[in-house]
This record gives C-alpha cells, sequence and structure tokens, in this order.
C-alpha cells in the first residue's frame, strides 16, 4: 500500500542535513535507562586491579576507557565476569553490539541459561544502532522494528524518524509512534499530517485516531472533505475512531468507487474497523473484477475474523488467480473456526506452492500439527519465497518440531528465508531465545535487525521472575 499511494509523486524530499544530534544523544541515553548500572562486585571476593579501574571508568561514563581496558588484555588473560559484563555494557553505550556480542558469547556458555538483563539492551542497541544507516532498506527495518515494539524511550528516535529522506521510514516512524503511545503528546506527529507524501500522512491520521487525538479533528474532517483517494478513506477512519460514525458511510461508498486503490483502501480499513454493518460490504468485494481488490477483501475478511466471513472465503479460495486463494487460505485459518479445516486440507494439493504454505499456515492456526510436514517440505523447495512462506506459515505453531525447521531456515544461504524464519521465531516458545541469538550474528543488517526485535517479544513473554538477574 505504501508503494501504491506514492506512485504518482516518487521524488522523495531533498536529503536532510545529517548533522543531528539528537539521535545519537537518544540513543546513548535510551541504552543507558535500560542497561541500568553495572554489577557491584561481591563482597567476598576482592576484585583486581584493572577490574577496578573499570568500575571507576564506567561510574564515571568513561566508556572508551572501559573497552580500552578490556582490548588491553593479553590474548591468555581470564578477565572475571563482572568485568567482561562491564565492557559490555560499555560496548552497548558506545553503539557497539557487534563488540558487545561477542563478550555476550564469552559470558553464556552452551547450555546455559540467558541473562535476559544484558540480552535485553544489547538486541535494542542492535536495532537503533541502525537508524541511521546509509542503506535506506536497513533503516526501513530499523524502524519497522521499533513499529512492532512500541516502546515509550525511544521517543527520540521515533520522532527523529519523521525527518528521514525515505517515505517508508518516515511511515514507519509515524506507525511506531501510535504503537507506542505517544502520539497524543507528540508534535512532530501532528506536522507529519502536513508531510510531502499521502503514505506518511496517512500513517499520521491513522496513529493521532487510533490515540483519539481529538485537537485534530479539524484537520481530518478538512481531509476527508477536500481530498481524493485513499488519503480522504484514512481520514474518515480516524474521524470513526474519535466517535464520528457517520463517517462510516463515506467509507462504505468508497469500496464501490471506480478508482481499485480507494477500493482496496475502504476494504482495509473495514476490515480494521470491524463493525458489523461491513461485513456485506466485504463479502461483496470478493467478486470484484480487479484482482488486486477481491485480495484485498480477502485479506480483509480475515482480519474482520467473523465467523460469517467463511461463505465468501470459500468463494475465494476457488479463485483462478494464485494471489487471492492464497490470501484466503491464511485469512480461513485466522476465523479460528475448525469445521473450515477440510477447505484448508483440500488447499494442501493446490498447484501454487504459495497457496499450500498459506493453506499450511491456516491449518496450523486451527492446531492441526500435520501441516508441519507440509511446511517442511516446502522449506526445502528452490524458490527462496517458497521457503520464506514456510517460515511464515511455522510462526503458527509453537510445536518444537516447527522450531527445528526455522532454526535450520535461519541458516539458509538466502536472506528472504532467513528474515522470515528470525520474524517467525518470535512466537514459538522460549527455546527460541539461544537460536534468535545465533540471529543478531547474521551477515545481513536487516536479518540481524528482525532477530533482535523477535528477542525482545521473547524475552517480553518471560516472566518476570525471569527477566531480572
Amino acid at each position: 500500500m505504501v508503494t501504491r499511494f506514492d506512485r504518482s509523486n516518487r521524488s522523495l524530499l531533498r536529503t536532510l542535513s545529517p548533522h543531528l544530534p539528537s539521535v545519537a544523544i537518544a540513543i546513548v541515553g535510551l541504552i543507558v535507562l535500560l542497561v541500568g548500572p553495572p554489577v557491584e562486585a561481591a563482597t567476598t571476593r576482592t576484585p583486581s586491579p584493572i577490574e577496578s579501574k573499570a568500575t571507576a571508568f564506567f561510574k564515571a561514563g568513561e566508556y572508551p576507557e572501559v573497552t580500552a581496558l578490556y582490548r588491553s588484555l593479553p590474548p591468555d588473560a581470564t578477565p572475571s565476569k563482572e568485568f567482561l559484563r562491564l565492557a559490555l555494557q560499555s560496548y552497548v553505550r558506545l553503539g557497539r553490539t557487534d563488540e558487545a556480542l561477542s563478550i555476550y558469547s564469552k559470558l553464556t556458555q552452551p547450555g546455559q541459561s540467558h541473562d535476559a538483563a544484558l540480552l535485553r539492551p544489547l538486541a535494542l542497541g542492535m536495532i537503533t544502532s541502525h537508524v541511521r544507516d546509509r542503506k535506506e532498506h536497513v533503516r526501513i527495518a530499523a524502524y519497522s522494528a521499533l513499529a512492532e515494539l512500541g516502546l515509550p524511550e525511544t521517543t527520540a528516535i521515533l520522532e527523529d524518524g519523521l525527518l528521514d529522506p525515505s517515505v517508508v521510514v518516515r511511515a514507519r516512524a509515524a506507525e511506531a509512534i501510535g504503537k507506542s503511545g505517544l502520539a497524543a503528546q507528540s508534535g512532530p506527529l501532528r506536522r507529519a499530517l502536513r508531510d510531502a507524501m499521502p503514505t506518511v500522512r496517512i500513517a499520521a491520521m491513522t496513529a493521532l485516531g487510533e490515540a483519539t487525538a481529538t485537537d485534530v479533528r479539524e484537520r481530518l474532517i478538512d481531509v476527508a472533505r477536500t481530498e481524493d483517494g485513499p488519503e480522504s478513506i484514512f481520514a474518515s477512519a480516524a474521524l470513526v475512531k474519535l466517535g464520528q460514525s457517520e463517517q462510516l458511510a463515506e467509507i462504505t461508498s468508497a469500496a464501490t468507487l471506480p478508482d481499485a486503490e480507494s477500493r482496496m483502501a475502504a476494504l482495509g480499513v473495514l476490515g480494521r474497523l470491524k463493525r458489523p454493518a461491513s461485513l456485506a460490504v466485504l463479502a461483496q468485494a470478493v467478486y470484484d473484477p480487479d484482482p488486486s481488490v477481491r485480495a484485498f477483501a480477502a485479506g480483509a475478511l480475515g482480519e474482520f475474523g467473523s465467523p460469517d466471513g467463511t461463505a465468501p472465503l470459500t468463494h475465494a479460495i476457488g479463485d483462478e488467480s494464485a494471489m487471492i486463494r492464497a490470501v484466503a487460505a491464511a485469512s480461513l485459518g485466522k476465523l479460528g473456526i475448525k469445521n473450515n479445516r477440510p477447505l484448508l486440507s483440500a488447499l494442501t494439493r493446490d498447484p501454487d506452492a504459495h497457496v499450500r504454505a498459506n493453506a499450511a499456515e491456516g491449518l496450523l492456526r486451527l492446531g492441526d500439527t500435520s501441516a508441519i510436514a507440509l511446511a517442511a517440505e516446502l522449506a526445502r523447495h528452490p524458490d527462496p519465497s517458497i521457503r520464506g512462506a514456510a517460515a511464515q506459515a511455522l510462526s503458527a505453531s509453537p510445536d518444537d518440531q516447527a522450531l527445528t525447521v526455522l532454526k535450520a531456515l535461519l541458516l539458509d544461504q538466502q536472506p528472504l528465508p532467513r528474515l522470515s524464519a528470525a520474524k517467525a521465531l518470535r512466537k514459538s516458545n522460549d527455546r527460541a531465545i539461544p537460536i534468535l541469538v545465533q540471529g543478531l550474528r547474521d551477515t545481513d543488517e536487516a536479518v540481524r535487525i528482525t532477530a533482535a526485535n523477535s528477542l525482545l517479544q521473547q524475552l517480553a513473554k518471560q516472566p518476570a521472575s525471569k527477566r531480572r538477574r
């Protein structure tokens, strides 16, 4: 949807000044906040001179001096764990996460439980250290991860992302501000309502609507009245969130406009709003003459989540377009209706591998672990996009068999399956944590960022007793 909405205006804003110290300061401050004070030396032993010196440097904020002490160690030295923790925390605070990860591997031996107190800031630093990367796709990956995590302590970084030259990064930053609960107070997000690109304006409107920011109501009304296409539809959706339910009629009408992009935007919005009166519109849209619109309708029915979506989705899985059959298969699984298993089982024999992968995902969502065998078979497909789809399917199962396949996919020769596997592992059980730690060493930056995101989500699921060391 991002690139589709911006097709008519591809020229980006001119590159902004790279000398924005706020991000670097924010990153360092954020990590200082999360890492906390260094672990004091145990009272039952006397710290070595180098450890005492490192402790003094650390307390004074002289992190480069701590890392210099670490680098000065002779190759055969065996530093204490307390000294290694100080060195690791210093590297994290300096944004040098690769060196920190190297030290972490010395602190945690194979078979030992992982140290969440060190892993959490290390993983977050792995993400935030790439928000100013020269490569756009890496910045997109970093801000996409922050959008999913929704951490309030990343405020300064997220708001700085609204100044990025990349349209996608700015949109992801706006989404992240909304997810983190900061939209209601964010001035930069309100300024993004007048961004040069519709995609960013839409993301800002959506975030402010979710936050019920009533102070932007007049701006939203103006957009809904004067703009055409998707932007007007998303403004109406934000107004519905602000309590103006009469705007739902405008969105419903847009689902039948001649413009396919408007129809897709309206269907996507209706799926997320989940208003009972909209189900009939979504059901009818699976008969739309445009295959892209039919695919959006199938996806929106899954998002809507009503059992009454079964009938139109049953029609959609017979569509001539493999893309639509695949989307419909995934949506059938999202409905959570056990009686849909025969429909999905039939799709496991579809001639298109993507459809088979989505059918496996749907079955796994319904608790049918026999579909793991199909996903494992697709994980060996010569097409890396199919292997990636297999990883996505396995994300629907916490079963150890699925974990085994995902672990193998995280070692795939191509980055796409590794990326999908790293993302899927966030939904697995806590035995995924050591696998994700290995993913932090991947040669591809986007995979490392995704693994860090999944690791943080895994750590967040742990009981409080396991989070503190």
